[in-house]
This record gives structure tokens, sequence and C-alpha cells, in this order.
């Protein structure tokens, strides 16, 4: 354990002070947690940081464009049955966030760490980890992610040859084109609701064949790999072929998917699964989301949902109508400024509640609501939406800073 055998220099030592002191005044000052602006002053003054803090942890990466945070938190929660744990728990992803993370962790065993999609290769890198979940890839922050292909083809690149075992959703053909290149491969059939990025062939641009689950690519024979882990229902079934109970506090098939995904990390490093998944069930909410909130005498769920993809898992778990909803679209730097993603979404899902819209970027989501033939009110606010909402609990659906929004406006 790190606490034995303590691996910082007296540079890094200064390091990890300096950043906590910056982290400290800036929670201090009320700008957030200080995780990133104290991970990047660390990381200025020891380069190393990460690699050192990392070097006497079983690191575990996971990365997806979504359910990367929840399945961060089920994996967490599954390995302290094995010792304790360091986590980003907050989101807090790229290497400043990442950096902070792990200089709070002396005596952990394992960093189980959340990584954006665009610095998997580069943590991966620094951080030797022994285990690597990869979930999906789907089109996000148009403005300036990658275009997903380049993602995958990113990742494939930064993992060729990695001692890591990858754990990897073997039904989004993105993911394994990407885990191909990896000598230790395990596939978890956890799905794939949003297919609309892999039509078209990875490996050679050719068309994908999609026969019920399966899929292959018809010109040069890139196919879907055998399983060895799968969700089927409400289970999980092991390489065994033992099927174990899901039991969630949260809601949805994605969440399902992301304890299968995280039952067959656990499993890399002896944790059985129904230690895990039993342990999973702890989990309620992440960082806010799927929290049932009091707000002006009416419960709120809170949902997020940042890209098509998301939307979709998103619509399949709200309560049915007419239930109302309430959705928020901002396009602030951390979203994305572009917001052409919301024709990507099928709002007619959405039939039958009542909807209202708020957000920064209201009006923009309110034309694409005119063309999906919905009905919908503009709000100015969220006190204003829920005080004209009929009754009953509401779903709150927002994209990333009109979640902060909420959350601050909620008192939550």
């Amino acid at each position: 354990m790190a606490g034995n055998s303590d691996p910082l220099t007296p540079r890094a030592k200064l390091a990890v002070t300096a950043g906590k002191a910056v982290a400290a005044a800036s929670r201090a000052a009320g700008r957030g947690s200080g995780s990133v602006i104290g991970g990047r002053v660390a990381l200025k003054l020891d380069p190393d940081l990460l690699a050192r803090l990392a070097q006497n942890l079983d690191v575990i990466l996971v990365s997806a464009t979504n359910g990367k945070t929840t399945t961060t938190r089920l994996i967490a929660e599954a390995l302290r049955a094995a010792g304790p744990v360091v986590s980003n728990a907050l989101g807090a992803n790229m290497p400043a966030g990442i950096t902070s993370a792990l200089s709070g962790g002396s005596d952990a065993k394992f960093g189980v760490i959340e990584v954006d999609e665009k610095y998997l290769a580069g943590v991966a890198r620094d951080t030797d980890p022994k285990c690597i979940a990869l979930l999906n890839l789907s089109r996000d922050q148009l403005d300036r992610a990658a275009e997903t292909r380049m993602l995958a083809e990113n990742w494939r690149e930064g993992l060729a040859g990695s001692k890591a075992v990858v754990v990897a959703n073997a039904d989004d053909p993105l993911v394994v084109w990407a885990a191909s290149s990896s000598p230790n491969v395990v596939w978890v059939a956890a799905g794939q609701m949003w297919k609309d990025d892999a039509w078209s062939c990875p490996s050679c641009g050719g068309v994908m064949q999609r026969p019920g689950d399966d899929w292959y690519c018809g010109e040069c024979g890139f196919r879907r790999p055998t399983p060895s882990w799968a969700l089927s229902g409400d289970h999980v079934l092991d390489p065994h072929g033992s099927a174990w109970p899901i039991h969630l506090q949260l809601p949805g098939r994605a969440n399902k998917a992301n304890a299968a995904s995280s039952a067959a990390v656990a499993a890399v490093f002896g944790v059985p699964p129904q230690v895990a998944l039993e342990r999973m069930y702890q989990v309620q909410a992440v960082a806010g989301r799927y929290d049932v909130v009091q707000f002006q005498g009416r419960d709120l769920r809170l949902l997020l949902a940042k890209n098509p993809a998301g939307w979709l898992e998103t619509f399949s778990l709200i309560d049915p109508p007419p239930t109302p909803v309430i959705l928020s679209v901002n396009a602030r730097g951390a979203d994305g400024t572009d917001t052409s993603w919301l024709w990507d979404v099928d709002y007619t899902r959405l039939t039958g509640h009542p909807i209202f819209v708020i957000g920064d970027r209201k009006l923009d989501l309110a034309v694409r609501l005119e063309v999906a033939n919905q009905s919908f009110q503009v709000c100015e606010s969220l006190d204003q939406a829920v005080q004209q909402a009929p009754p009953g609990r509401i779903e709150v659906i927002a994209n990333y800073t009109a979640f902060q929004d909420l959350r601050r406006r909620v008192g939550n």
C-alpha cells in the first residue's frame, strides 16, 4: 500500500501541498470544489506527479461518452470489498482533476478513475492501469470533440499493447474496434440503444449489418466478439454461465449495463459478482443525478442528459404520461456551444407529457420540439416552470451546465 513506501519526492510533496492549498482557497471563495485548479498548480510544480501518485495503486480507468461517472462510482463501491479506494467521484476527469483526486488517497489500494475520452491514451500512459473499462462512444460536444471514429482510432493506438485488462462493450462496434488492439480483452454484452454513430465499419468504412443484437461488416469481416459477461434482463451472466441478480437504487437499463461492466471489472481483482453487485446497491445518486428533491412543495427528479445517446436512455426511464417534464439546455463551454445535436434526439418520445422548456438555449429547443409536433411552454425560470406544471412528480432533464444551475437553485 502507498503508505508503506512513500513514492513521492520532496518536489512531488511540495506540489501536492501547494495544490491542496490552492484548492482549499478556491473552495473558501465559493468557486466550486477547487480540484481542477489545485491539480493544475500541482502539475505545474511537478509534471510527473500523476505518474508518481499512481505508481503504488492498482489503477482502473473508466472512459465512455455516457455513463462513466456512474460506472466509476459502481466500480469504486464494488472494489471497497477488497481494500481502500481513491476515486475522482465528482467527475473532474481531465489530468488536473485526476491528479487532485489521487493526491488525497495516500492509504488507498485501488485508484478508480473516470477519464474524459480525449485524454484516455495520455492518462493510461501516465498511470499504468491494471484495468481499463470502455463502455461506449457516441457524438458529443460537436464543436470541439473529435468525430467518434477518430476518438476510437485514438483509443486503439493509445491502448495498443497495453498490459491492462480491457473490459469492453461487445455491442458497440467503435469500442470493439478501439479495444481490439489490446492483447487482453474481457468482452461484456452491455447493449447499445443508440446506434446512429456505428452504421459504417470503423475498420474499412463498409456498411454494418445488424441482424438482431449481432453486428458485422459484410465487406471486411469485422464482427461482434463473443462476450464472456452479459446483461440479461435484471441479471448479470458471468463467464461460467451463472446469473447474478442486479439490485440497484439507480433507475433504467443503462445503469444495469453499467453494473454488468462494473461486475466484470471487480472480478479482475478477485471480487465475486455477488459481493460486487450487493455493494453497488449502496449507490443512490451520482453527483446529484437521479436525486428526487423537494422544491416549492413539489417532488422533482433531476436527470442529466448531455448528448443524443444520453437523452434516448433518459426518455426510457421517465414516468409515463401525463407526468410533467421540464427540459433545460445550455450551450456554455463545458456543454459545447453547438446545439445542432438537438436534431438527433427523438423528441416524439415525449408525446403525451406536458413539456416546459427553460435554459440559455430554450428557443433552440422550442424550435426542435415544434418540428417534432410536441406541445410545450417556454418558461423564464425553473420556478415558473414548476408553478405551471400540473400536479405530480416532475421529471427534470438537463444538459451539463443546465444541470449544475438546477442543483444550485434547488439547494442540492
